[in-house]
C-alpha cells in the first residue's frame, strides 16, 4: 500500500481523483482547480494501487474566528474507497495516518459523517457533538434594496476572493485564510446566491425559499436586522446558517439534517461544548 498525499498538481493523480470522486459523490474538483480555488488549505491523502487513486481522505484547514480570536483547526472530508478495495483498511490507514500527521498541531479535527459510518470515527478518538441554528419571525415593511451580484466569471470570482481576505464576517464563528473553500460553493453551486446591501457596505449570501431568507454569511460589519430587512416585506422568517454576534431576539434550536452527523475531537471542542454555536454550511467540505 503506497500513500501520496498534497498532489493537487499532479494532474495524473489528480484526474484519478477525480475519477474516485464522480463514482463516489457524483463530484468533480477540476474546474475548481482549473479556476485556481484548489489552494494548499485541501490536502488528499490518497492510496495509490497501480497509479490508481483508490482510497481518500482529505484534510482542509479551516482556521476559524471565533469570538475574536483564531483557532487552528482542520475538517475532515472526502472520504471514499473504490468498492472494488472495500475492507482492505485503508479509511483506516488514511485517518491514522492524518491523525498522526497534525496531532498536537492543531487545536481540535472535525468532520461530518452519514449514517452508515457513525461507529467508524470513535475508534480514532472522535465523538458526535451539535451543532444549533439560530432563526426568528420578521414584520418587515420596506420594499427590496438587497440587490443580487453576479458571480458568473472570474472578473466577479476575484471581487469575491478580495472581499473575503480583506473583510470581516458578522458572526460569532467564521472561517479565515481558506477562500478556496467558500469559493468551490460561489463559483460553482451558488453562483446567484450573493447580494450587496448598500445602506451598510455588506454583502449577504443567502437564499430566498417562498417567504424564508436563508443567510449563509455576512461579509462585513452591517447590522443584522439591517442585513434582514434590506431582502424587504415578502420575507417573514429569517433562517441562519450560521451563528450570529447577537443571539438576542433569535430562537435556538439543535440543528438536525438527515444523514448527517457531527464528529469532533481535540481541546477547542472539549472547551465549547455548552456552547451553541454553528459552523458556516457554505464550509463543509
Amino acid at each position: 500500500m503506497r500513500i501520496e498525499y498534497n498532489y493537487r498538481d499532479n494532474e495524473a493523480l489528480r484526474a484519478s481523483f477525480n475519477r474516485l470522486a464522480e463514482k463516489s459523490f457524483g463530484l468533480n474538483f477540476e474546474n475548481w482547480y482549473q479556476n485556481g480555488f484548489w489552494k494548499d488549505n485541501y490536502i488528499p491523502y490518497s492510496v495509490i494501487e497501480d497509479g490508481e487513486v483508490v482510497a481518500n481522505v482529505s484534510v482542509n484547514a479551516c482556521n476559524m474566528n471565533y469570538d475574536g480570536r483564531i483557532v487552528r483547526l482542520i475538517q475532515i472530508g472526502t472520504v471514499m474507497t473504490d468498492p472494488d478495495y472495500r475492507g482492505k483498511g485503508y479509511s483506516r490507514a488514511l485517518m491514522e495516518r492524518v491523525i498522526s500527521d497534525y496531532e498536537g498541531k492543531v487545536d481540535g479535527m472535525y468532520l461530518y459523517a452519514n449514517d452508515s459510518v457513525v461507529d467508524f470515527y470513535p475508534r480514532f478518538g472522535f465523538v458526535e457533538s451539535k451543532e444549533y441554528q439560530y432563526s426568528k419571525s420578521v414584520d418587515i415593511t420596506r420594499d427590496q434594496t438587497a440587490t443580487l451580484v453576479p458571480m458568473a466569471d472570474k472578473s466577479d470570482w476575484d471581487k469575491m476572493v478580495k472581499l473575503l481576505n480583506e473583510k470581516e464576517q458578522n458572526s460569532k464563528v467564521y472561517m479565515v485564510s481558506n477562500t478556496g473553500l467558500y469559493m468551490f460553493y460561489l463559483s460553482q453551486f451558488m453562483q446567484e446566491n450573493t447580494f450587496y446591501i448598500p445602506e451598510c457596505d455588506s454583502y449577504a449570501i443567502a437564499e430566498i425559499e417562498d417567504n424564508t431568507l436563508i443567510l449563509h454569511a455576512i461579509i462585513g460589519n452591517g447590522n443584522l436586522d439591517q442585513i434582514i430587512s434590506s431582502f424587504g416585506k415578502e420575507i417573514k422568517t429569517v433562517l441562519l446558517n450560521f451563528t450570529p454576534r447577537s443571539t438576542e431576539g433569535f430562537d435556538v434550536k439543535e440543528l438536525i439534517e438527515e444523514d448527517t452527523h457531527f464528529f469532533v475531537r481535540g481541546k477547542f471542542f472539549e472547551d465549547t461544548a455548552n456552547d451553541a454555536y454553528m459552523f458556516q454550511s457554505i464550509t463543509h467540505a
